[in-house]
């Protein structure tokens, strides 16, 4: 289906935002958002939903909730960040959820803070430039284009601020808004060939607490329950437990057992994370974790404490159809969009879980995710914000 005269206005207005979005981009990729870092959250959140409002968006913000104390940072010294959503909504439209997070892996304090044009011109390096502040920066330079042309669309536009350690702080009002929508759109970057993940894994993090009996290593070794080697029998039993082959994942790290080398510990505690490829198989891996916990007035004792909060993402024949008419908007703009399987996890994963169909990596193209050499192929601002503009008009006009 080639391109209507309407769809051509709007591809034109976004090739002539070329360096806008590349300035936009700067912008957002140096100002720091990783590591729960408040000020520059504040500042991304505030400039975005300034834009949303702009085109008529009503901007509500919701307080974050607090993720289990046992997780590794878990109990934060400062309050959790707020979700904020931005609702245009047109009656008699479909309902598009929009999902983009804020927050990136990348330490503020880091020497890798500030977006780099590579020699070529053709890419750039920066914190969080393809993770994903590409993403943020192309989805709102998208709407503001489709307005530009008056096109008639219907979208919630939805920015947590805690993707990258789970989206424990808001995933209540993320499910609420995805089952209050017909249709999910993340902003995850593209796969490494540019590919569309059309299906993902299930994740989850897991903790084993093993307590045991405190005593001098010198005057009274015997009394003693080392906690430590009880944990060590642990780890032995979960090593056996994978099953790449099935899809069956599970890796241990990091580790805490005593605090001196003249004392029995008496406490220690193993952190780990689980991918599995369907529900059942989450829930294999789950009995195979919990069959490992003791009575609590056991010495030694066992405790497993587990939170699979990334429900597996399976193809769907609503997904299937959704990543259709994505492929049919990137031909019609002489890209190409095949589809692929991953097994990262992200928002998508929560969304589609409660019914809402979801394609969740509209974002634009680069890699080396989570590291100081993420980079960005600059070419896919324009390119991956036109199929993003053209995908939700044509959402809306059929």
């Amino acid at each position: 289906m080639k391109l209507t005269e309407l769809e051509q206005k709007i591809a034109d207005n976004i090739a002539a935002r070329a360096e806008a979005l590349l300035d936009d981009l700067r912008l957002h990729v140096n100002t720091p958002t990783g590591k729960g870092h408040k000020p520059g959250l504040d500042e991304t959140r505030e400039r975005f939903t300034a834009r949303l409002a702009a085109l008529g968006a009503t901007v509500e913000l919701f307080p974050g909730e607090r993720k289990p104390d046992w997780l590794i940072g878990g109990s934060p010294d400062t309050e959790p960040p707020p979700t904020a959503v931005c609702r245009r909504t047109r009656e008699g439209l479909p309902r598009i959820m929009i999902a983009g997070h804020l927050d990136t892996v990348h330490d503020p304090e880091s020497n890798f803070r500030e977006l780099t044009i590579g020699p070529d011109g053709k890419t750039a390096t920066g914190p969080g430039c393809v993770d994903m502040k590409g993403g943020l920066v192309i989805a709102v330079a998208a709407l503001e284009a489709l307005e530009d042309a008056g096109a008639d669309t219907s979208w919630t536009f939805f920015f947590n601020s805690d993707e990258e350690t789970g989206s424990y702080h808001s995933r209540t009002v993320m499910e609420d808004e995805s089952r209050a929508h017909d249709l999910g759109l993340a902003l995850e970057p593209a796969l490494p060939g540019g590919e569309l993940a059309i299906e993902r894994m299930g994740a989850g993090q897991f903790m084993i607490e093993c307590r045991g009996r405190s005593a001098h290593v010198g005057r009274a070794f015997t009394d003693g329950v080392s906690a430590v080697n009880k944990l060590a029998e642990c780890l032995v039993e979960i090593a056996k437990m994978p099953d790449p082959d099935k899809g069956r994942i599970l890796n241990v790290g990091p580790l805490q057992g005593g605090s001196v080398v003249n004392a029995v510990p008496d406490l220690a505690r193993a952190w780990g994370n689980v991918r599995y490829p369907t529900p059942e198989v989450g829930e294999e891996i789950g009995k195979m974790l919990d069959a490992l916990a003791t009575a609590t007035d056991a010495v030694p004792s066992v405790a497993v404490l587990r939170s699979f909060n990334r429900p597996a993402k399976p193809m769907l024949t609503e997904t299937e159809a959704l990543g259709l008419r994505a492929r049919e908007v990137a031909e019609a703009l002489g890209q190409k969009l095949p589809f692929a399987k991953t097994g990262g996890v992200c928002d998508g994963n929560i969304m589609q879980n409660v019914g809402l169909p979801t394609i969740d990596t509209l974002g634009v193209r680069g890699g080396g995710l989570h590291t100081p050499d993420e980079w960005i192929d600059l070419s896919s601002l324009v390119e991956r914000c036109q199929l993003l503009a053209i995908l939700i008009h044509r959402l809306c006009s059929a």
